[in-house]
C-alpha cells in the first residue's frame, strides 16, 4: 500500500512535522494580538517615564543638581506607574480604534 491510497487511515497520511508546524502557526497567530498590545503597551510606559526623565533635567528642575540616581528614584513612584499604565491601556484601546476604522 502507497503512502498516498485512498485506503490508508488519514492518521498514516499526516506528517507529524507539518502538523507541529501547522499547531505551531495557528498557536501563534492566536497569541499575536495579545503580545502587540502588550508591546504597545510597554513602549508607551517606556515613553512616559522617558519624558518624565527629562522633565528631571530642564532649566528649573533639581535633577541637575542633585544627579541620575536621584531622578530615578524621584520618578518612579506608585502614582507613576498608575498613570502610565491607565493611560498606555487608554491610548492603547484608542490606536485599535483608529486602525480598524481607517
Amino acid at each position: 500500500m502507497e503512502m498516498g491510497d485512498a485506503a490508508t487511515p488519514p492518521t498514516l497520511r499526516m506528517d507529524p512535522i507539518k502538523e507541529l508546524r501547522r499547531f505551531q502557526t495557528q498557536r501563534f497567530k492566536r497569541l499575536t494580538p495579545l503580545w502587540r498590545a502588550v508591546v504597545e503597551v510597554a513602549f508607551i510606559v517606556f515613553l512616559f517615564y522617558s519624558n518624565l526623565l527629562m522633565g528631571q533635567y530642564t532649566v528649573g528642575a533639581p535633577g541637575q543638581q542633585k544627579g541620575l540616581i536621584w531622578a530615578v528614584v524621584n520618578i518612579f513612584t506608585v502614582e507613576n506607574f498608575i498613570i502610565a499604565l491607565v493611560t498606555a491601556v487608554i491610548a492603547h484601546v484608542v490606536f485599535e480604534y483608529l486602525r480598524k476604522r481607517l
